[in-house]
């Protein structure tokens, strides 16, 4: 279980799994409907509330839920569906491993979801030294190990790495098996009920963990002309939360499995981009994801996670975003 697969929604049944993309299933009309990859992570979540609003006809798009990033990477190589939310550090490896694949759509970042927590008893990074580290074995992970390590002023040879999936990382804390770990929401909440507390989180690294849509760049100009309006019912989607909150939670309620206030608090730690953030990450001649790209490929480089630092010149799509008003 990585970071993005812990508020997963309920897996829908018959035609809502997945046929090759060209082709036509009982369940489809001529003109299939787009097919996106995504699990239940909470940054993902108003395609779902756009979809309940009626924003997003399910005849046009169909929302494919899967138990992970990993799955949904895995949809899109082979062919059965045409976009997948994913992390950047995903989009990039995916990108090397030659599937050509671009960014369409940013989430959102991480303003502080990731934390580093640690008991009373390690008062500072630096305290650290020779300390055992329970992290995840992804790149979301390996990200907030190498910044932390950084900002200590520590070597990666100077603390115990201990690989540990999301749902263990309570027991393993409480079991003393771990001095410190990285983790997130709902852990991190539980980690301060027994006494650990953050000593460094995400927001001190805006543009490092990042959420995006990554669209396949043989998609058809029918499945653009549903992407376009996949977008623009997600940043409807964003007004609506802004703006009816409770509404809003209470419809997400029943994809994320949880009570509707919990809905909310899983929002804070993360910075949803709208229409014009977007316009700022994707286009332009400096897009900002590239930024972050070269930033993160650099990292993942360092931890042996990429082979090369990535190529970020096909890197951006923005032209499904709604225009500028």
């Amino acid at each position: 279980m990585n970071r993005r697969d812990l508020l997963l929604g309920g897996a829908g049944a018959g035609c809502r799994w997945l046929t090759p993309l060209g082709g036509l299933t009982a369940c489809t009309a001529a003109a299939p409907a787009l097919r996106v990859a995504l699990n239940g992570w909470i940054g993902y979540a108003p395609f779902f509330l756009a979809q309940d609003l009626g924003h997003v006809p399910e005849s046009a798009v169909r929302l494919l839920e899967f138990p992970s990033n990993t799955a949904s990477m895995m949809a899109l190589v082979n062919g059965e569906v045409a976009a997948a939310a994913l992390t950047l550090d995903e989009l990039l490896l995916a990108r090397e491993g030659g599937l050509d694949v671009r960014a369409a759509l940013v989430f959102d970042e991480s303003a502080g979801a990731d934390v580093l927590m640690a008991p009373q008893s390690i008062d500072s990074l630096t305290a650290l030294r020779g300390k055992r580290i329970g992290v995840e074995a992804t790149g979301v992970g390996a990200l907030m190990l190498s910044r932390a390590l950084e900002t200590a002023q520590l070597h990666p040879t100077d603390v115990v790495k201990v690989p540990l999936t999301a749902d263990q990382h309570v027991a393993a804390y409480t079991a003393q098996r771990v001095d410190a770990v990285i983790t997130f929401e709902p852990m991190a909440s539980r980690l301060r009920a027994l006494g650990a507390r953050p000593l460094l989180d995400s927001s001190r690294f805006p543009g490092l963990i990042v959420d995006v849509l990554a669209v396949s760049a043989q998609i058809t100009p029918h499945q653009g002309e549903q992407l376009r309006q996949l977008l623009d019912g997600h940043f409807q989607a964003l007004q609506h939360l802004r703006s009816n909150p409770a509404n809003a939670a209470r419809l997400l309620a029943q994809h994320q499995q949880i009570a509707p206030d919990a809905v909310l608090a899983a929002f804070r730690g993360i910075r949803l981009a709208d229409a014009a953030a977007n316009r700022g990450w994707l286009a332009g001649q400096n897009p900002g994801l590239s930024a972050s790209a070269r930033a993160v490929g650099q990292l993942m480089v360092h931890a042996k996670l990429l082979q090369r630092l990535p190529d970020t010149a096909t890197l951006c799509d923005p032209r499904f975003l709604p225009e500028a008003a």
